[in-house]
C-alpha cells in the first residue's frame, strides 16, 4: 500500500502540505501512525517510531518544541534543535515510510500562542501537575491538533512520561477522538538512566550521577513487596538527601488509573513510583511499575 515517493525522506513545514500527502495516502488504504516528538531524537523516540512503522504502512514523526507546555521560559529557551541530525537518526529506520512534520509556531498556532484548558477528569492536578502549571493544558493543546491534522489510526507514546500518556488517553475518551493511543516502554541507556532529550545538557558529573534515580526506583519496587508506600517515600527522600548532586523534588507512589497517592496498598490495584529530579538546572523525571 506505498506510494512511490521520492527516495529521501519527506519533510513538510506546513499543515496544508501535510495533510495533502496524508490524503492521498489514506485515498490509496494507507494507514498512519504518528509520533508527537520535540525533537532531540534518541533511541527511545526510535523505538516509538519503529514500533509505528511495524503497525502502519506511513509513520509522521512531529518535530516541534511546544512553547505552551513549558512552565519555565529558560527550559523552552535551551531545549535542543537539532532537526538535520533528527533526520539522519530517521533515515536508519526508513528512507520512505517516515514523514517529518517540522512546523513553525505560526503553522500551529497562528497569531494566539496560547492553549485551551481541558478537564482530564483530575488526571491533571497530580504529580506534574502539581509542580508544572498550565503543563497538561499546553501538551493537550498541541496533541489535539496534531491529530486533527495528522488524523493517524494509532499514536505511539512513552511511558517515561506516564501521567502524559494517561491524559493523552483521556483527551481521546472525552473528545471522541477516532486515534488508538499506544503506551511503549521506557528506553535506558545501558546504565539505567531514562532516555530524555535534556540528558545531552547534563555535565559529565551529572551524567555520572543520574542512574542513581533508577537505582533507587528499583530498590523501590523491592521493598514495596513488604514496606507501605509512605515508608518507602521516606526512604527515598533520606536518599536523595545525602546526594550532593542531585535534589529531589517528588517522589510518589500512584494508582495507574486515578494517579492519586497510595494512602494503603490493595491487591486488587496497580501501582507505579514516580520521581522528578533536578542535576543542577536539569529536570529529569522516571517512574516505574511496583506490582
Amino acid at each position: 500500500m506505498l506510494l512511490n515517493f521520492c527516495y529521501s525522506m519527506n519533510i513538510f513545514h506546513f499543515k496544508k502540505d501535510l495533510q495533502e500527502s496524508i490524503n492521498a495516502l489514506k485515498s490509496k488504504k494507507c494507514t498512519i501512525g504518528l509520533v508527537p516528538t520535540m525533537g532531540a531524537l534518541h533511541q527511545g523516540h526510535l523505538s516509538l517510531t519503529k514500533k509505528g512503522l511495524d503497525q502502519t504502512d506511513f509513520v509522521v514523526v512531529s518535530i516541534f518544541v511546544n512553547p505552551t507546555q513549558f512552565d519555565n521560559p529558560k527550559d523552552l529557551q535551551k531545549y535542543p534543535r537539532t532537526l538535520e541530525s533528527d533526520m539522519d537518526l530517521l533515515q536508519t529506520l526508513s528512507h520512505d515510510k517516515i514523514i517529518v512534520y517540522a512546523p513553525s509556531v505560526e503553522d500551529l498556532y497562528g497569531n494566539d500562542v496560547s492553549s485551551t484548558h481541558f478537564d482530564y477528569d483530575g488526571l491533571e492536578h497530580e504529580m506534574e501537575g502539581r509542580f508544572r502549571t498550565g503543563h497538561f493544558d499546553g501538551v493537550g493543546t498541541i496533541v489535539k491538533r496534531l491529530f486533527e491534522i495528522v488524523n493517524p489510526d494509532n499514536a505511539y507514546f512513552g511511558e517515561k512520561d506516564f501521567q502524559q500518556l494517561m491524559i493523552i488517553k483521556k483527551l481521546v475518551e472525552k473528545y471522541h477522538i477516532p486515534v488508538k493511543v499506544i503506551g511503549c516502554s521506557i528506553h535506558r541507556e545501558k546504565d539505567g538512566l531514562a532516555m530524555s532529550s535534556r540528558n545531552v545538557r547534563l555535565s559529565p558529573e551529572r551524567r555520572e550521577s543520574a542512574p542513581f534515580i533508577y537505582k533507587t526506583l528499583v530498590e523501590a519496587k523491592t521493598r514495596f513487596k513488604t514496606q507501605s508506600g509512605a515508608k518507602i517515600t521516606k526512604w527515598i527522600a533520606q536518599q536523595f538527601s545525602k546526594h550532593d548532586l542531585l535534589e529531589l523534588e517528588y517522589f510518589i507512589i500512584a494508582d495507574i488509573k486515578t494517579l492519586k497517592t497510595v494512602k494503603r496498598k490493595s491487591g486488587k490495584k496497580q501501582y507505579r513510583g514516580f520521581i522528578a529530579v533536578y542535576a543542577d538546572q536539569i529536570r529529569l523525571i522516571d517512574n516505574i511499575a511496583l506490582n
